[in-house]
């Protein structure tokens, strides 16, 4: 399943920030905005999907969409929450057209700005220079 949200994450760098990217495996000690957003597959497994980000990756994200050089603590929520429905939702249709394990997704949430401290079984980095954000899934 991660695979898909890898697949849908790394789309999203390509065609919306339009940023060269590397893909490295594991979670960093950064304070991230970290948001989840829980889903259910179609064999009625359910997992939590977080995406944290640290500041300047969210500001890069603030700024393609919002055209704003500095954005409050606020907006970098609300991109954060955005940006894990977009990126979510790209991987479940990708999982669709796939016919592999689709599933449902529910809503995101906020859950903090802090360091990424939850439990995962899977986690893999998404760095763009020297911005950077965390795709983990946990099955629940």
């Amino acid at each position: 399943m991660l695979k898909t949200i890898i697949q849908a994450s790394e789309n999203f760098c390509i065609h919306q920030i339009r940023e060269a990217h590397i893909v490295n495996d594991g979670i960093n000690e950064k304070r991230t905005f970290i948001a989840y957003i829980d889903i259910n597959t179609q064999d009625g497994k359910k997992y939590r999907v977080y995406i944290a980000s640290d500041t300047s990756f969210m500001q890069r994200v603030s700024k393609l969409f919002l055209e704003e050089d500095e954005s409050d603590e606020e907006t970098l929520i609300d991109m954060t929450l955005e940006t894990t429905n977009l990126i979510v939702g790209s991987a479940k249709v990708i999982a669709e057209e796939a016919d592999e394990n689709t599933y449902n997704i529910n809503t995101p949430h906020f859950e903090k700005i802090d360091k990424f401290d939850f439990a995962y079984d899977e986690a893999k980095i998404i760095k763009i220079q020297n911005d950077e954000m965390i795709i983990a899934i946990k099955e629940l």
